[in-house]
């Protein structure tokens, strides 16, 4: 039975309002794509933000068999208590050797935890579909994107991006708002694979964070009024009841890999399928630890 760890990258606050929003946290959104997509699996959910939150040594995660990270709408250049304990968490996954997946602030939190940087998108937000993104070269033969079209839309909401990948990392899919829409990054003894996008996400949680942040995107010059924003998260709400509607889609101007589930969730299936070969093995985990023994 796969046993899989789910990383809340939201606050307290942001949990609850989410959940008065959209009836479940990130979390729990992502614990509930993941049971639909392995019935058998055991999920756990932790929040390593609160202050109060249970703390995992590198050791300890090495039982779970991946770690997903959800997003948020935190910042993680931001210098505060909440953010500081989520990339030390971070820094133990990618310590303890055990494969990790990120969606939106989740790759920016592993981006920044192993090196790199993050910052706000200069003058504007992706909002509700991130359009046309593109495999680089090193992306096109990437398992992560494996049976992804030429170019393809997904769910997107976000106001930050990525600004440098760390070193080493891969960028695997860029687009014309983020350069950094999909990429690798192996730090320490941890393997992650990352989307700017959530692949995890209905199209009906995508409009009901679109009504949430009316005024934002207004802002950004993304919708004159909010009228625009709520015929959009309309559009988006009919698509989820009823993905196959092609005047919805002709309206939204996508296909099936933004409207179909299946394809929607293409990184996360690729990336459970590929666990077994992302596994830091027993033998590796003995070396290093006898590595930092020696050293001590």
């Amino acid at each position: 039975m796969p046993n899989f760890l789910v990383v809340e990258s939201e606050t307290v606050d942001e949990r609850d309002e989410r959940r008065r929003a959209a009836g479940k946290s990130s979390g729990e959104t992502y614990a509930a794509t993941l049971r639909q997509m392995q019935p058998d699996c055991a999920v756990t959910i932790v929040a390593p933000a609160d202050a109060d939150a249970e703390l995992y040594e590198p050791a300890d995660l090495q039982g779970f068999d991946a770690v997903f990270v959800t997003g948020s709408p935190m910042h993680v250049y931001d210098d505060t208590p909440e953010v500081r304990r989520q990339l030390a968490f971070m820094r133990s996954v990618f310590a303890s050797g055990t494969p990790s997946f990120g969606s939106c602030a989740g790759l920016q939190l592993a981006v920044v935890a192993a090196g790199g940087k993050v910052r706000k998108i200069p003058d504007r937000m992706e909002a509700g579909i991130a359009r046309r993104i593109t495999p680089t070269d090193a992306g096109r033969d990437h398992p992560l994107l494996s049976g992804r079209a030429a170019s393809w839309d997904a769910p997107a909401i976000h106001g930050d991006e990525v600004e440098t990948l760390p070193d080493g990392a891969i960028l695997l899919a860029s687009n014309g708002v983020t350069q950094v829409q999909a990429a690798e990054i192996r730090y320490d003894r941890g393997v992650f694979w990352g989307v700017q996008y959530h692949p995890e996400l209905a199209l009906g949680e995508i409009a009901v964070a679109l009504r949430r942040q009316v005024d934002s995107l207004i802002e950004a010059g993304l919708a004159d009024t909010a009228a625009d924003v709520n015929l959009r998260a309309d559009q988006l709400e009919a698509l989820h009841r009823d993905a196959g509607r092609r005047s919805l889609r002709w309206l939204l101007g996508v296909d099936a890999q933004l409207a179909d589930e299946d394809l929607r969730r293409t990184e996360l299936k690729n990336f459970l399928a590929c666990l077994p070969s992302l596994r830091v093995s027993d033998q590796q985990i003995e070396e290093s630890l006898g590595e930092i023994n020696q050293a001590a």
